[in-house]
Order: C-alpha cells, then sequence, then structure tokens
C-alpha cells in the first residue's frame, strides 16, 4: 500500500506531511489514525492502525521470560504513540522519537508496503549508499530461500 522515498521537512512546528501518494492510499482504504514508534536501522516505523493491530499480536506473543524479548517490546512499545493527521495531513513527531531518529530538519519518508518508515536525511543517505551495491546480493539469497 505505501511505496515511494519522498523527501521533505520539518516545519516551524516541528511537523511533517504525509507524501500526498500516502494521504490517497489512505483515504481510499479508510486509514485514519497511525501509530509511530522506534524501528530498526534508527528510522521510525509508522503503521496504520490495523497493520499495528497484527504485529502487536505477533509481538505480544513472544516469551516475556527471555529478556531479548523483554527488551525488545519494552523499546518498541514504550516509543509507541497514537497519531492521527491533521486535515493538511501533518503530523507531530515526540522529540524522543526525533532524537532516537536523529532527525533534525531534513526527513525521508519511505514507503515499505505495509509500514512507513520516517529517516533523518543524513541516516537514509548513509544507509543508501551502504545498501545499493548489496541490493542484487541479498535478492538472490532472499529469494532462494523463498
Amino acid at each position: 500500500m505505501f511505496y515511494g522515498e519522498y523527501e521533505h521537512t520539518l516545519d516551524r512546528k516541528g511537523r511533517i506531511i504525509i507524501p500526498s501518494k500516502f494521504r490517497d492510499a489512505l483515504k481510499e482504504h479508510y486509514i485514519e489514525r497511525f501509530f509511530i514508534t522506534r524501528g530498526l536501522d534508527k528510522c521510525l516505523f509508522m503503521f496504520a492502525e490495523d497493520e499495528w493491530k497484527v504485529q502487536e499480536q505477533k509481538f505480544k506473543s513472544m516469551s516475556f521470560t527471555k529478556s531479548e524479548s523483554r527488551r525488545f517490546n519494552r523499546m518498541y512499545f514504550s516509543g509507541a504513540c497514537e497519531m492521527v493527521p491533521d486535515k493538511q495531513g501533518r503530523i507531530l513527531i515526540p522529540s524522543y522519537l526525533k532524537e532516537y531518529a536523529a532527525i533534525k530538519r531534513e526527513v525521508y519518508i519511505i514507503g515499505v508496503s505495509n509500514r512507513i518508515e520516517i529517516w533523518s536525511r543524513d541516516s537514509w543517505n548513509d544507509y543508501y549508499s551502504v545498501s545499493k551495491d548489496s541490493f542484487e546480493d541479498i535478492a538472490e539469497k532472499l529469494i532462494e530461500l523463498g
């Protein structure tokens, strides 16, 4: 549902605007509410409410007796907050999440099928430059597994 890569800037109040293609997809699927939390690779994950519930069920089923499960769930869920974009499609990212993702002003908003990722411009550029050369090798390995 979410595809593409968009460069945006935080406004004076620290808000970002959801790309228009994503807003169109939201309207088409009657999505009004998001959950945003700490993601992997120092980005933020943003899920539509129905997908958030799917993810929540998966993580709730992990054994709380395992320290790694507890640690992951604490970081993931303690960072989560509910978002409803304003009429212009803007959201205000909490300061603790901006700090986690090293977001200052420029961001990349990435569509990754069932989620949106929000990256600082520098982090995305670093990640992309390291990952682009291994993209085909990774695809070959993963497709062989599938």
